[in-house]
């Protein structure tokens, strides 16, 4: 079987579906691999090393022409038009867009969905919203220290002492989580909050402070055990309470990470125009959920409906970072993460000899088929 790994055409994706690792490992078992020259580039990965692991360089005509296509990002419609119907296509695929699961459709392709990885302990190592959110995570933290007017640590000079910045994070999920670690590493004061007191001790455990705000009902309590490892919307009592202690602590912080997104709906708004306001001076949002969140006069926002996507900008004082892409700015170590979810995805859906054997019955290929039917059994 042939598989096609073209360059990612979207603005400002310099990550890539495959790497020479996952290449040569895709070659061991049977496959004819097809790289797009250059399509490593962004993640300053040269034709040479794909060579070297045994694809085929072809231009980005021919890539399209294989029988599985490995993406990052789902296809533009030219891209789309390129394919042959009953290609099988690979990658984040954007599944809640209904409009663009539509396109895939109509152009007869068996796509799977990466986002719709099931959170099981199976299906750990291809779960590539854990692999980007973690580089997210980190990157988010980076980018609010370089925002930032002052140090992070805590130091003490000939001049004088520099207190440690404080950091709030909200949403401790895998990106919150390293969010954490990485700004705990960077020397600040961090608190977090999360809709999930189970993750209280992992926040504790990274030397963040858990902002705990108490169920009052039984209804507060179900929605915060989350669904299949994804947080869910909570009712509106528990998000009046919460949205009154982060407006106190987002007025001592100097650095506001948040990370809140629910599958298949609009962010839920934990920074409104009022909390921005009253926010220091010089102090820095970095919004992860920036042109997710609900749609005001045409405009999506984020975690703060001040956001703007793919753009820093200054409001009441403080910096608002709304980076749609931050895996893309890591994009050496975040292809090769990717890839190798990539590849022990693609290992499911071959046969022992090689070949194309989609298997319906199995928990993770059925999550992450889209329009998974009747009409589509076992293939072999």
């Amino acid at each position: 079987m042939r598989i096609g790994i073209p360059a990612e055409s979207r603005a400002a994706e310099a990550r890539v579906a495959g790497t020479p690792e996952t290449v040569k490992k895709l070659v061991a078992l049977n496959q004819t691999v097809l790289v797009q020259r250059g399509a490593g580039a962004g993640a300053f990965i040269p034709d040479d090393a794909y060579a070297h692991a045994g694809a085929t360089l072809v231009n980005a005509g021919e890539v399209f022409d294989a029988d599985m296509i490995l993406k990052v990002r789902t296809p533009t419609t030219d891209e789309l038009g390129h394919m042959k119907r009953g290609t099988v296509l690979v990658g984040m695929l954007d599944p809640y867009d209904a409009d663009q699961v539509a396109r895939i459709r109509a152009a007869g392709l068996p796509a799977f969905a990466l986002e719709l990885m099931p959170r099981t302990t199976r299906a750990q190592s291809m779960d590539v919203l854990s692999s980007q959110a973690n580089i997210a995570g980190y990157k988010a933290v980076l980018l609010a220290a370089s925002l930032y007017p002052r140090f992070m640590p805590t130091l003490m000079t000939a001049a004088g002492t520099v207190k440690a910045a404080r950091v709030l994070i909200l949403g401790a999920g895998v990106a919150g989580l390293q969010a954490i670690a990485t700004a705990k590493r960077l020397g600040a004061v961090i608190e977090a909050s999360d809709v999930r007191p189970a993750v209280k001790e992992q926040i504790e455990s990274l030397g963040a402070k858990f902002l705990d705000v108490p169920f009052e009902t039984d209804e507060e309590r179900e929605a915060a055990k989350g669904s299949g490892g994804y947080a869910r919307a909570m009712p509106a009592s528990w998000l009046a309470r919460q949205a009154a202690l982060v407006h106190e602590r987002a007025k001592q912080a100097d650095i506001v990470i948040t990370t809140a997104l629910i599958p298949g709906r609009s962010a839920p708004t934990l920074i409104p125009a009022q909390t921005v306001a009253a926010m220091k001076p010089g102090s820095v949002l970095v919004d992860l959920a920036a042109g997710r969140g609900p749609d005001i006069d045409g405009r999506r926002g984020g975690n703060c409906p001040l956001t703007q996507a793919d753009a820093v900008i200054t409001c009441h004082g403080v910096r608002i970072a709304g980076h749609t892409n931050l895996p893309a700015m890591v994009a050496t170590d975040a292809s090769a993460l990717y890839a190798r979810n990539v590849l022990d995805f693609v290992k499911l859906i071959l046969g022992s000899e090689g070949q194309l054997s989609i298997d319906t019955s199995d928990d993770i290929v059925a999550a992450t088929l889209l329009g998974h039917d009747s009409s589509l059994q076992k293939t072999a």
